[in-house]
């Protein structure tokens, strides 16, 4: 199996679990990056919630806590993933506001209207963009926000290498006007849109992976599938080396109407 002709999907669960959970961030992002979408939510207070949803360690969701004085719920499918965020509540003493609980995208357990803000940075592709933002509309009091980070192309046509490695990894990709027109019509004003800087793919995503990456191969040495797995990590960061001017992250943020 080798890193052209598979999708990460492919890959064993607990492969992807373990290597991901020696990172801060599970996907492209960055505390400022937060932050700045952060600025465009407007009107939470002590007694609003929020919940990131595909929170991964938690490495947004702890910028979030100290940025914003409401209740968070962090939800993942990953036991290991909740297991290390909760601990990093306790450590940075944010758990009297901040909770991780396991669970699936795709069958959230709140209340209808029960939540001020959706968050998700580089998960919703789990369940898929557009059935996402349908899926938790009902979640979302009339005036709170959603606020999700998704691959999505810079340009209308692209080299078929990275158009084939996308389409394959997840067929959902889209143009930013096609993302934006799909927040409209899922019933939000969608309020601001920006591109995520190039660091948060390299310094912070690429980058920290090589000494995991190493660590990973010695401690599976000769076994296939972790060695198939890394060479897949390290194709997709030399795509996105080659092709960052077709393809990034981008940060959308909707009002429910």
């Amino acid at each position: 199996m080798s890193g052209e002709n598979t999708s990460i999907h492919e890959f064993e669960r607990n492969l992807i679990c373990e290597y991901f959970s020696n990172m801060e961030r599970q996907g492209p992002g960055s505390p400022n990056v937060t932050v700045k979408a952060l600025s465009f939510v407007e009107n939470l207070t002590a007694e609003s919630k929020i919940a990131d949803i595909g929170c991964g360690t938690g490495g947004q969701t702890m910028v979030l806590a100290n940025n914003t004085p409401s209740q968070i719920t962090g939800v993942d499918l990953f036991p290991t993933f909740i297991d290390i965020f909760n601990a990093r509540c306790q450590k940075l003493n944010l758990q009297d506001k901040v909770t991780g609980v396991v669970g699936s995208m795709d069958n959230l357990h709140f209340r209808d209207e029960e939540l001020d803000l959706i968050w998700s940075e580089g998960a919703i592709y789990n369940i898929g963009f557009e059935r996402g933002i349908n899926e938790w509309r009902k979640f979302l009091k009339t005036g709170a926000f959603i606020a999700v980070s998704e691959a999505s192309w810079f340009t209308d046509e692209r080299p078929a290498e990275i158009e084939d490695f996308w389409v394959n990894a997840y067929p959902e990709i889209d143009t930013i006007p096609q993302k934006v027109r799909q927040i409209q019509k899922a019933g939000y004003i969608p309020v601001a849109t920006f591109v995520l800087p190039e660091n948060c793919w390299t310094d912070r995503f690429y980058t920290p992976q090589r000494s995991v990456q190493e660590n990973f191969l010695k401690k599976y040495a000769g076994n296939k599938a972790a060695e198939d797995f890394i060479e897949y990590q390290r194709y997709e960061a030399v795509l996105y080396s080659k092709y960052k001017h077709y393809y990034g992250y981008v940060f959308y943020i909707g009002k429910k109407i």
